[in-house]
């Protein structure tokens, strides 16, 4: 049997963080097995879906290295869900509901008040030929529900073990709404038996949907897949993510200079036994992926851990991987100065700041304008090599008399306008005679 899994986003967004936990714990599943991965866009809601969203769900996903094996529109198959709900109505497992929402709320309320809970009372299986005529007379459509057995459904969750959900204390779910719109749970599990789905793998708040999904599953002839259902992601301090995912979007990282393997990475490893580490392929990811290695405690994402994990990956790029985006940005200057400013990026436009230290204007921090101009005069005329800078501070020295941080400070605060950065050897070499000279000087260069 070939492993099939699949990711189901709505074009009503841009992805997220808590989208891309979801599609790569079905990615990297799949990549191990060498399954194949169905992307579905899940757009029967048109009001809210759009194109727009669609093309950035799969700008998203191809930016992070998740490409698919199979693509498929909801909104292309509206004949096979309405295929499936004519099979349900014929088994007597579809009725139909005339009540309002406003009717449905007020016998929520009483069944509260009355300490019941909130359980749909399948009147509409007892509507009369007068109640059917008076909804009609007053132009009422209906929405269809399906009809739950009330049986215990069990099944072992390949994240939390043995699972099981009493369908007798749930309602019977809407499946189609009064405007003729399919809600989400019949369409997933049509195109998962007709796409030959063998894992569904989401977040715990669909727990209870599995129980009544597996029903349907079975009214329509299917065996159930597997499930699997871990723990959704909260904050560094335990907090929920809901209000801040629009700005934990993958596009909004993307825009911040966030490498595509730091999000990997991060989010692979988030809430699982593996410690996370910087890793450069989705394949060395899919090596080390299982689902038994998944907690039960909320997955806590921090965005420091995030920018921990992206300058690990910084830190070791070689020049040839990021020469072109370099160059893009203006800032190739040659692998001698990426190799002399990487360890101390966090983010790729971190290298913006360093190119302008090399080329320019810097205004110079001068604290001993004795010292400084002592300096000016004994700067090298070139070429520059590797021993060039120690050279330089060692006659510094011999004329200053200054040493330790004494020495070294003042001539990285006029040399680079900081006192923080990169090993000088490298980047007074990149500088060059002229503009070290100026800058000694007092000048802005």
């Amino acid at each position: 049997m070939t492993v099939r899994l699949r990711f189901a986003p709505s074009p009503t967004g841009r992805l997220h963080v808590g989208n891309i936990i979801t599609a790569l714990r079905n990615w990297l599943f799949a990549r191990r097995e060498g399954g194949r991965m169905l992307l579905r866009i899940d757009d029967t809601d048109l009001a809210r879906s759009t194109k727009a969203f669609e093309a950035g769900i799969e700008e998203d996903l191809r930016w992070l290295g998740l490409e698919w094996d199979e693509r498929a529109n909801q909104s292309a198959r509206l004949a096979s869900y309405e295929a499936a709900a004519d099979t349900l109505k014929k088994a007597g497992l579809f009725y139909a509901c005339y009540e309002t929402e406003t009717e449905l709320d007020r016998k929520r309320t009483i069944s509260q008040k009355l300490g019941r809970p909130p359980i749909y009372d399948r009147a509409a299986l007892s509507y009369s030929k007068e109640d059917l005529a008076r909804f009609k007379a007053e132009g009422r459509t209906p929405h269809w529900r399906y009809k739950l057995s009330g049986a215990r459904r069990d099944w072992n969750d390949l994240v939390r073990g043995h699972q099981s959900i009493d369908t007798s204390s749930l309602s019977d779910p809407v499946l189609i709404r009064a405007d003729g719109a399919f809600l989400y749970t019949l369409p997933s599990v049509v195109d998962d038996i007709e796409f030959n789905i063998t894992h569904i793998v989401r977040g715990e708040d669909h727990v209870t949907n599995t129980g009544v999904q597996i029903e349907i599953f079975e009214a329509l002839g299917a065996k159930a897949p597997e499930f699997g259902h871990f723990p959704l992601i909260v904050g560094a301090e335990g907090e929920g993510l809901s209000k801040r995912l629009g700005s934990l979007s993958v596009s909004e990282l993307r825009a911040q200079g966030y490498e595509p393997m730091a999000i990997n990475s991060l989010l692979a490893k988030l809430g699982t036994s593996d410690p996370v580490e910087a890793r450069t392929s989705i394949d060395e990811l899919a090596r080390e992926f299982s689902y038994d290695k998944i907690g039960r405690a909320p997955a806590r994402f921090s965005e420091e851990e995030l920018k921990r994990v992206n300058a690990a990956l910084l830190h070791d790029m070689p020049y040839e991987d990021v020469r072109s985006r370099l160059a893009e940005r203006g800032a190739d200057l040659g692998e001698g100065f990426w190799r002399a400013v990487r360890a101390n990026l966090v983010l790729f436009p971190d290298v913006d700041e360093w190119a302008r230290i090399i080329s320019g204007p810097v205004e110079p921090v001068i604290a001993d304008e004795g010292f400084a101009r002592a300096a000016a005069g004994l700067v090298p005329s070139g070429p520059y090599g590797p021993e060039t800078w120690k050279a330089f501070v060692d006659a510094v020295k011999d004329k200053t008399g200054a040493k330790g941080k004494a020495l070294f400070m003042p001539l990285r605060q006029a040399l680079t306008g900081l006192d923080h950065g990169p090993e000088m050897a490298p980047l007074f070499a990149l500088i060059g005679p002229e503009r070290a000279r100026a800058r000694l000087e007092g000048k802005a260069a």
